[in-house]
């Protein structure tokens, strides 16, 4: 029988970001103290707090002027206007909203909550709050590329967050960014264990690596932002976290 593992690490030691950072060094270093170097067909998982912080995406509160829209939903939401004014300017359009909830189409595509913005680990303040990346999947390419030239080894990159679901409590790790990973597995055609031919099966591949890897990562004070993946089997290939996105018309939760 044929035995099959994964091993995850969490790099140690990644310092606290700042803008203009080299993330892929901060990563060879990192690897550097665990007595390993990058291999080809590793895969990098990293949040995308480090990268937002890294490309400069902080925005200081004190400078966001909110709009009448934004006026209006703080007060039915109970929430701060001057970050529902960065929410509405991040979003497509409102999916849901209550209460403390504000629940949007991202300009990505994706559904998430306060359009994926955030204050936690970003200054020890609440006078800032994290964007998104601009571009995440532009952001895993350049990433990949720069480890290539550095260490010479060809690794995946998925770019991940932390996003609610409209049936399951709790947050999973998505990702929001590929390079040189499928963001989507199709087993359409192929057979089960007894012939039968496999019909909707589709395997969100992106999502289960980084939702792996957020069981290292965490999502509090943890400082673990970037995790290594080695003995996953995958065709490297180019593909977009965009796929991951349920379009809006099949969406039964819009």
């Amino acid at each position: 029988m044929d035995v099959l593992s994964v091993q995850l690490t969490a790099l140690p030691g990644i310092p606290l970001v700042q803008p203009g950072d080299d993330l892929a060094q901060f990563i060879i270093d990192a690897l550097a103290r665990s007595s390993l170097s990058l291999q080809t067909g590793d895969v990098l998982v990293v949040t995308s707090k480090i990268v937002s912080k890294a490309e400069g995406r902080m925005i200081e509160l004190a400078k966001v002027i909110p709009g009448e829209q934004a006026v209006t939903l703080a007060e039915q939401t109970r929430k701060d206007p001057r970050i529902v004014e960065l929410v509405l300017r991040e979003s497509q359009e409102i999916s849901r909203m209550a209460p403390g909830v504000l629940v949007v189409r991202h300009r990505l595509g994706f559904v998430s909550a306060n359009a994926g913005i955030d204050q936690s680990n970003v200054d020890g303040s609440d006078d800032h709050v994290l964007l998104l990346p601009e571009d995440p999947d532009s952001s895993a390419r350049a990433l990949r590329e720069r480890l290539l030239a550095l260490t010479g080894a060809d690794a995946g990159i998925v770019i991940s967050d932390s996003h609610g679901r409209p049936f399951r409590n709790g947050n999973v790790g998505v990702a929001i960014g590929v390079a040189g990973v499928p963001a989507l597995l199709d087993f359409r055609g192929s057979q089960d264990l007894f012939g039968r031919v496999l019909k909707i099966s589709v395997q969100g591949y992106a999502d289960m690596i980084a939702s792996a890897s957020n069981l290292l990562t965490g999502e509090g004070s943890e400082g673990r932002p970037v995790v290594l993946l080695r003995g996953l089997e995958f065709l490297a290939q180019e593909a977009e976290a965009a796929e991951l996105n349920r379009a809006p018309e099949q969406d039964l939760y819009r």
